[in-house]
């Protein structure tokens, strides 16, 4: 779960003591915050690359522990293609991709370079192209949500690597499949990258602005506003 979900995951959570259920709890929320949840029985914390084969292989054995957790960042060139065939899709507005993680930045009131890092880690532009390629075999037609907390946290990369990959696969299929995603308002300063996101079919982003005065963005440290 997500901090954002807390409400709902203690509801979960109290639906399944009730019935009686063992709880394995993972993402942002409790890796945060695994103090404020003792009714969890098992935690699978950070990155799942790296702590969630652990846990499987400790409950392969009847042995799992309490809490998995790791100061590792996950390799992202490592990370498998998602099992689509265990979804239903017609229940989805959008399906959900992922570039990179880390962004470089260090506003006070966000939580993902603590999570993540501050070094903006990447598929290869051949990763996202036959996750791209796996969904669309699987029958996906819609929007695509490049999920990175900050697309642009590695502008370098973005633009020599996936963007290029991006638009060539877009002609190649002669289909416009409709991306959108989330980056920090920077992006606004490079003409280039924001044609370049065009091109390879991003209709929207969202950004976070949070307050126009300059003084409460210094005290916060956003200093990419």
């Amino acid at each position: 779960a997500m901090a954002a979900q807390r409400t709902a995951a203690r509801q979960v959570i109290a639906r399944c003591r009730l019935a009686g259920k063992k709880i394995v709890a993972g993402g942002p929320l409790f890796t945060s915050e695994r103090e404020s949840f003792p009714e969890v029985d098992h935690f699978v914390l950070n990155e799942a690359e790296i702590t969630l084969p652990l846990f499987l292989a400790d409950l392969e054995k009847g042995q799992p522990e309490r809490v998995y957790a790791s100061s590792e960042f996950a390799n992202m060139e490592k990370t498998p293609i998602p099992r689509w065939d265990l979804l239903d899709m017609k229940a989805y507005f959008a399906m959900s991709a992922q570039w990179s993680r880390g962004c470089p930045f260090q506003c006070e009131f966000c939580d993902v370079a603590r999570l993540f890092g501050h070094r903006s880690r990447v598929k290869t532009a051949r990763q996202m192209i036959d996750e791209l390629d796996s969904l669309r075999a699987a029958g996906w037609r819609g929007k695509v949500f490049i999920v990175d907390d900050n697309l642009v946290g590695n502008k370098k990369n973005l633009k020599a690597e996936l963007l290029p990959a991006l638009v060539a696969w877009q002609r190649k299929m002669n289909y416009r499949v409709p991306f959108f995603t989330e980056a920090s308002i920077n992006l606004a300063q490079d003409g280039e990258l924001v044609n370049s996101l065009v091109a390879a079919g991003f209709e929207s982003v969202f950004v976070g602005i949070e307050t126009p005065d300059q003084a409460a963005l210094l005290e916060c440290k956003k200093t990419q506003n």
